[in-house]
Parts: structure tokens; sequence; C-alpha cells
């Protein structure tokens, strides 16, 4: 048998293309230098690459990193070059993803995580409604310390959502997923963006956001979990709370009663039994991680026992491997933390210096020529950069990607335009988890869900954009007053 290659051809062929175009065809534009204008095109071709599923994004990742290595764009010299090249390898913010991914391991080891969507079923799953808030609940709950939104809405929930629309003959094979199949596939995608938006740890890309939004600022704006969450948290539950009520109106299931769910609930826990030891210690994990990412003993006892976030997802992990809840084989085996580390690491790094080699404040100049030009005022102009930078995720199947290639120059452009440096990063941030909302590639979650049969390719796109316009209304309306209440800007 002839050896595959590992990469897909036309992909990267085009990823390439793009590449050397940029580096060797159009000329490198007036006040931006060679070396910014030669990571661009290394810069591009990989986020080509990444859009195309050329190769798997660690992958795609280890070739940037040579590249950039190899090229000495950052550094004359190849000692640098590499030691640029693996620089954001040491970025607590990358660890933090990483680690908090390995932890999250335990949820699905231990059972804990299915068993908590029971108990709500259990408690409000008389109609199917109730059933819906339960998702949505238990997705909140498991936000904090699940930072794969892939693993947190498919592999935890939607298996629970399946076998609930199974026990009602509620399947797409059968033609019958109005039952009640579509409305709840439908709200346990929608509540995986919301819970995305309201943790730094729900979805790997947010530190990013973090990384870029206290570079654009000189680190005059570093936005701890803390602040994070208590931001996110009112614009985010409004949202949790609406979404199930409008999917409802959109898509009503036939069966409107589901006695049965709580029987099926009740049914699974039994077979799960009482809560083992090792699920008890995970939730009390939990809740340490919870206190100590909320910073809640420096608020009592003084900013002495502030505790580093990332320290933090050290602690966690180290108790559960003291425990046992986990061994050092499962954290070998979390290939998804390893992997995000990876391509994390990458992505920040070539993020890093096109804001150190100037290309970044060029790119932000032309958009703020662009758009100041129209003489809109820094509302107005701001709008149109939030409005493009969260649309332009039909063109994206990575959220990473999309940050990575966009939020810098866009967050600049605005801060440019009079914006208030906070409030324009929150809804910047807002606005990277609400992407997630509009197609069935958006982000790691969608494909699964949507691949399970119940809501068709128009639906989903419909039901994506509505939820995009009336997520965006919310956290801009509500969120801006909530924030000026808190003093953010």
């Amino acid at each position: 048998m002839p050896q595959k290659i590992g990469f897909k051809p036309i992909p990267s062929v085009i990823a390439l293309a793009l590449g050397l175009i940029i580096w060797f065809v159009i000329p490198v534009p007036e006040g931006v230098s060679p070396q910014a204008w030669h990571l661009l095109a290394m810069f591009v071709g990989v986020i080509a690459a990444i859009i195309g599923k050329a190769m798997p994004i660690g992958a795609l990742s280890i070739i940037a990193i040579m590249l950039v290595a190899v090229t000495g764009v950052t550094n004359d010299e190849p000692k640098k070059a590499i030691s640029d090249a693996l620089s954001s390898f040491g970025s607590s913010l990358i660890w933090l993803i990483g680690i908090a991914i390995m932890i999250s391991r335990g949820l699905l080891k231990t059972g804990l995580g299915a068993r908590v969507g029971y108990l709500f079923i259990g408690l409000w799953g008389k109609r199917t409604i109730g059933v819906a808030y339960s998702l949505a609940l238990v997705e909140l709950i498991l936000a904090p310390i699940t930072p794969s939104n892939t693993a947190r809405g498919g592999g935890i929930i939607h298996p629970i959502m399946k076998s609930i629309a199974s026990s009602y003959d509620s399947d797409p094979d059968k033609g019958t997923e109005k039952k009640m199949g579509k409305f709840l596939a439908l709200v346990n995608y929608h509540a995986n963006p919301i819970s995305s938006a309201m943790f730094i740890t729900a979805t790997a890309p947010n530190p990013l956001v973090v990384d870029l939004v206290a570079k654009a600022t000189n680190s005059n704006i570093h936005i701890s979990w803390g602040t994070w969450a208590l931001a996110m948290l009112l614009p985010g539950l409004v949202c949790m709370a609406l979404m199930p009520l409008i999917i409802y109106w959109m898509y009503p299931p036939e069966i409107k009663q589901t006695p049965n769910a709580v029987a099926f609930a009740k049914e699974r826990l039994k077979e799960q039994g009482p809560m083992t030891m090792h699920e008890k210690i995970m939730l009390v994990i939990f809740a340490i991680l919870l206190v100590l990412w909320a910073g809640i003993p420096a608020m009592i006892f003084g900013p002495s026992l502030t505790v580093d976030p990332t320290t933090t997802a050290f602690i966690g992990l180290t108790l559960l491997l003291l425990s046992g809840v986990l061994t050092w084989d499962d954290i070998l085996k979390e290939k998804s933390a390893w992997d995000t580390i990876t391509w994390f690491s990458a992505l920040v790094m070539m993020a890093t210096f096109l804001k150190k080699l100037g290309l970044i404040a060029w790119f932000s100049g032309v958009l703020e020529n662009s758009i100041g030009s129209l003489g809109m005022g820094w509302i107005g102009s701001c709008s149109l950069l939030l409005l493009g930078y969260l649309y332009a995720h039909y063109m994206f199947a990575s959220t990473t990607a999309h940050i990575t290639a966009m939020f810098a120059a866009f967050y600049a452009a605005g801060l440019a335009l009079g914006a208030p440096p906070m409030l324009f990063a929150l809804l910047m941030a807002s606005a990277s988890c609400i992407m997630m909302t509009l197609t069935h590639y958006a982000t790691g979650t969608s494909p699964v869900i949507f691949g399970s049969g119940y809501v068709t390719l128009g639906e989903w796109w419909k039901a994506g954009f509505i939820m995009s316009v009336i997520e965006l209304l919310i956290f801009v309306v509500i969120g801006g007053v909530w924030w000026k209440v808190l003093g953010y800007y």
C-alpha cells in the first residue's frame, strides 16, 4: 500500500500560493517593513491552511514555528530566531487553557458531568421547555472548567439530549425530528456560544482575546478571570434565559409535555448509583477552582492571598493527580490539551510579532482612515467594525483562526477612532463567541450537533443569524449599561 501524504493537496496549494503571492508579488506597502510583510505572508498562508483543513492545526503550527525560525523574519541570528519562534510556549494564558482541558477530563471520567445533567432534567423535565432549560443550565455550570466548548456541548450534553429525544421517538432517520429533537438540538447548540462568552476558561480562544487586548493597550487593560465573569454575567444570563424561548417560537416542538423525561433521568441516575468518592473529590476541586479564579480569598483577606489563574489551574490538576481521580496516563491521553498548547503557542507567537514588527498598527491605521473618512463618529465607526468582525465568521471554520487574523487590527482601529478601551474590548470579546452561532462549521461543536441530523442547513443558518442579532443587541445594550454600572468605562 502506498503511504498517504500528510496534507490535503488542494487546500495546501491554495495556502502556499497565497503566501508566495504576498511575499513575492505584492509590493511591500509604504510604512511596512519587509520583515513584517514576509511574516504576514506566512501568517496568511497558515490561516488559509487552517481554514481549508490542509493538515491538523497542531501540525500546521509546527510548520509555522519552523518557518519563522528558518526565515529569520523576527531576528537575523538563528539562535534568537528559534527563541522567538518558541517564545509563546512560556505564556501563562496558554497553559491555563491547556491545564483546564486536562482538568475537564475528570468530568467525563468520573461521570459527574452526566450526573449533573440528569439531576436537572429530573427536576425540571416535565415539559420540553423544562428539558431545554436543564440542558442550558448544565452547559452554564460546566463552562468554567471546560475550555473545550466542543467537549462540553458535543461530548457531554449532546448525548444526553439525543437520549431524551430518542426516548420520545424523535429521530431524524424516521422523519420525526420535529417531535422535540430539532428544538432540543438547537438549544443544545446555542447554549454553547453563550456559555463560552461568560468565562475566560469556557472556550480556548478567550485567553487569546485577553492577551491581544493587553498588548494593544500596553497592558493598561488586563482582563482577569473575575473581571470577565462579572462583566459577562448579566448579558450572558439574559441571553441564556431568552434563547430557549426564541427557538421554541421559531421551531416549536410537537411534544410539549415530557413526563417520561423525568423517569428517564431518574433511571439513568439509578444506573450510575450513588456518587463515588472520585465524583465527590471532583466536585470539591471544581468549587476550589471557582473560588480561586473568582479571587474570593483576596477579596476577603487581602491581596496577599491572590492566586494567579494559571497557578489555580495547576493547583486543581495537582489535586486531581494526588487524589487519583486522574492519572498521568489520563493526562498523556488528553490529546486536545497538548494540541491546544501547541497551536495556541504558534498562533499567539505570530500575532505577537506581527504587532512588534508594526504590521497591526499599519493595518489598523488603514481601517481607521477608511472608516473615519465616513464621518460617523466613534459609535457609528466602531459599530461597523464590530459587525464586520462578527459576520466575517461566515468565511471561517475556526474561531481561533478568525480571532488571530482579525481581532488585533479591528480592536486597535476602534481605539484609534475613539472607542472607550474597556467597552470595546468587552464588545469584541462578546462578538468573538457570538459568531459561533452563525454556521454549521463555525466551531467544533457545530458539526457534532448538526451532524446528528435534527436540523436542516437552512434552519441552522436562519436560527444562527437571528440569535446572533439578538445576542449582539443584548450585549451592546444590557451589557453596555451593566459595564457602566460596574465602572468598567
